[in-house]
């Protein structure tokens, strides 16, 4: 009996901790359906292990067009780290300084910086509201939502009962953000959520339940842009804030507020290629 397989080449890559797996199908090598890939490509088990999965293709509006994919398969919106990673890998391979590339409906600008890190400016958020207040787990929470590209609530740790954070100390962020993202204020998409503490003025803790991934990641970059503002914003944070993320790695956010409008946003973290491989798939 013949098998049909496919090989599919990848370029593991990091964003700050927040890994994915990139494939070049500029030259519309490969018909894939990419959702159902994802699951299986992604799977830390039995395929290469990801947070979620990026497609690069052509584009008639930049240098190429970005798509980003959950680990379960779902579409995922803009990713801020994969969207660094994606224009790193296409500053080197095609010997760029910068790039801009198409992503949903924008286009982002990516360069290097002097340390080598990677900058991505990033659309304007929207959907902000403040102050929702959520049954949970027989306890009430007080969220804050803003989509940075990416729905996220926000949650203030000092804000939590001490119930909350019992449960988070000794089974981690996972339930409370699972029910969280699951909770009828943010049906039918859900949400992820940001579990953050104030450091000082410019700095701030985070820590991420990625909805998609259903877990808690090592870092999230349009997460680490929804907390720096929420917290600007309600903490009187400073507009040019260190996040420091589950990975240890710090992302920086930098925007221009005025009152509760928030523009000129961008991103800054380290991008880089792990590996690069062949995955066999069945036709």
């Amino acid at each position: 009996m013949k098998i049909d397989l496919i090989n599919i080449h990848f370029t593991k890559m990091t964003g700050a901790g927040n890994d994915f797996i990139l494939i070049d199908n500029r030259s519309n090598l490969y018909l894939i359906d990419w959702m159902k890939l994802a699951p299986e490509i992604c799977n830390r088990r039995y395929g290469v292990g990801a947070d979620g999965l990026i497609i690069l293709e052509r584009s008639d509006k930049a240098d190429f067009k970005m798509s980003y994919f959950n680990a379960d398969g779902s579409f995922g919106g803009m990713c801020g780290n994969g969207g660094r990673c994606s224009a790193l890998f296409i500053m080197e391979s095609d010997s760029l300084a910068s790039t801009k590339f198409e992503a949903l409906d924008f286009i982002y600008t990516a360069d290097a910086t002097n340390d080598t890190k990677i900058k991505l400016k990033m659309k304007a958020p929207k959907s902000l509201r403040l102050n929702i207040e959520l049954n949970l787990l027989n306890d009430k929470v007080t969220a804050h939502f803003i989509d940075t590209g990416a729905p996220h609530a926000v949650l203030f740790m000092n804000d939590l009962s001490s119930n909350l954070l019992t449960e988070i100390r000794d089974n981690g962020i996972t339930r409370i953000g699972s029910t969280i993202q699951h909770h009828d204020n943010f049906a039918p998409e859900g949400t992820n959520v940001d579990f953050i503490e104030i450091i000082n003025r410019n700095s701030i803790s985070m820590r991420t339940y990625e909805r998609g991934v259903e877990d808690e990641t090592f870092a999230c970059g349009t997460g680490a842009i929804a907390s720096a503002i929420i917290a600007s914003l309600l903490k009187n944070l400073n507009s040019q804030i260190n996040v420091h993320t589950r990975s240890k790695e710090i992302l920086e956010v930098m925007f221009d507020k005025e009152r509760k409008e928030i523009t000129n946003v961008e991103l800054v973290g380290s991008a880089k290629k792990v590996f690069e491989g062949n995955y066999q798939k069945l036709l």
